[in-house]
Parts: structure tokens; C-alpha cells; sequence
């Protein structure tokens, strides 16, 4: 079972407004995984960014709880950046605060963490990782880009089937202010509710 937090911020973003503009931004995303799914094939998202540390692992995080939530199968999150650095902590906080289950599995400075989201399934790996590590698929996915730097400085990703911008606004302009955390949480939330309704909107 999904944890209790985690599903009451999901009924809780269930109706927060997304606008239609932003909806035509994330239907190939839709589509995407509509088609994977009608034809009873795996759905591999990779989601990009340029420093693996803040959006992308959000939006990976996110989606994997997302697709359970609304019972699509067979969903396989991972993320990765142009370039390696570490997942950022406050990042790891705003996931911790709404029930992920995080525990930081090597400390390094690029830590490993497990992030659970329920009781019985495997955790996601979270650490930074570039988008073509072996650690990530190396060909059937989608590459979701989840920043605009990133976006304009990758023009190939190699074995991706469909590239497709969800481009978020970065919490990093926020760090070392006093709004960091409310701004994180905000962004977190922003994410959770988009991915909810990607994978609301695709039939079984």
C-alpha cells in the first residue's frame, strides 16, 4: 500500500488547477505512456536535468508514486543530468516531509538514498547520476526534460524514443533565503500534481 502521507497529498492536489496551456505541454507526455501501456509494454521515463539534483529526482520520485497510485503497471522512473553533482537536501526534505520513507544509504558526497513510497515495493534509488549512466536505460525510454538548460544543451539523447519538455521554474533561486523551504515544498507539489494528472488520464 501507498503511505497514508503520500496518498493524502495526492487526494489533497487531485483538483489543484493546471491550465489548459499546460496540459497541451505535458499530452505527449500522456501519450507517451498511453501508447506503452496499450500495448502492454514496459513505460521507462528518464527525467532530465542539468545537475541530477533537485528537479529531476522530484519528477522521478513523483511519477513512480503517481503511477502506483493510479495503478498503471509496469512504470520504471529514473533520472539523470548533463553533468553529476549530488542530490540536494532540501530536495530530500521536501520528499521526507509528505511520507517518503528516506534513508541515506552511502555517505559520500554524492550520496545514495532509498526512497520508499510503499510498504512492498522496491525503493527508488536516488543519487546523481548523468542521463546516460548504465545505472539508467539505454534505450525504450522517454526522455523527459524537466529544465530549459538542460533542454537546450542536450540536442541528442541517444536511444530515446520521444523527447519531451515539462520544464519546471528551479527552487535553487530560493537556497540560503527564507523562503527555501516553503519554495521547495511548493515545487514538489507543483510536480506531484502534474504527474498525478499524466497518469490519471491514461486508460488501462
Amino acid at each position: 500500500m501507498l503511505f497514508q502521507e503520500i496518498k493524502n497529498t495526492f487526494e489533497a492536489l487531485k483538483d489543484s488547477p493546471i491550465s489548459e496551456e499546460r496540459k497541451a505541454d505535458l499530452q505527449p507526455f500522456v501519450d507517451y505512456i498511453q501508447s506503452k501501456v496499450s500495448k502492454g509494454k514496459n513505460v521507462n521515463l528518464n527525467f532530465i536535468c542539468t545537475h541530477n539534483s533537485r528537479r529531476s529526482h522530484l519528477s522521478q520520485v513523483w511519477a513512480q508514486a503517481a503511477a502506483y497510485y493510479c495503478n498503471i503497471k509496469n512504470v520504471y522512473c529514473y533520472s539523470g543530468g548533463t553533468e553529476a553533482t549530488a542530490m540536494f537536501p532540501m530536495a530530500v526534505k521536501a520528499l521526507s516531509v509528505v511520507g517518503f520513507q528516506i534513508m541515506k544509504i552511502s555517505e559520500t558526497e554524492n550520496p545514495v538514498y532509498s526512497i520508499k513510497y510503499a510498504e512492498n515495493e522496491h525503493p527508488i534509488i536516488g543519487f546523481s547520476k548523468t542521463y546516460d549512466s548504465e545505472f539508467n536505460p539505454q534505450g525504450e525510454f522517454a526522455a523527459l526534460m524537466t529544465c530549459s538548460h538542460a533542454d537546450e544543451n542536450c540536442p541528442v539523447i541517444l536511444g530515446c524514443e520521444s523527447r519531451i519538455p515539462v520544464r519546471y521554474e528551479d527552487p535553487k533561486a530560493f537556497d540560503n533565503t527564507p523562503q527555501q523551504a516553503e519554495k521547495y515544498i511548493e515545487r514538489s507539489n507543483q510536480i506531484a500534481s502534474e504527474m498525478l494528472f499524466v497518469f490519471s488520464q491514461i486508460k488501462k
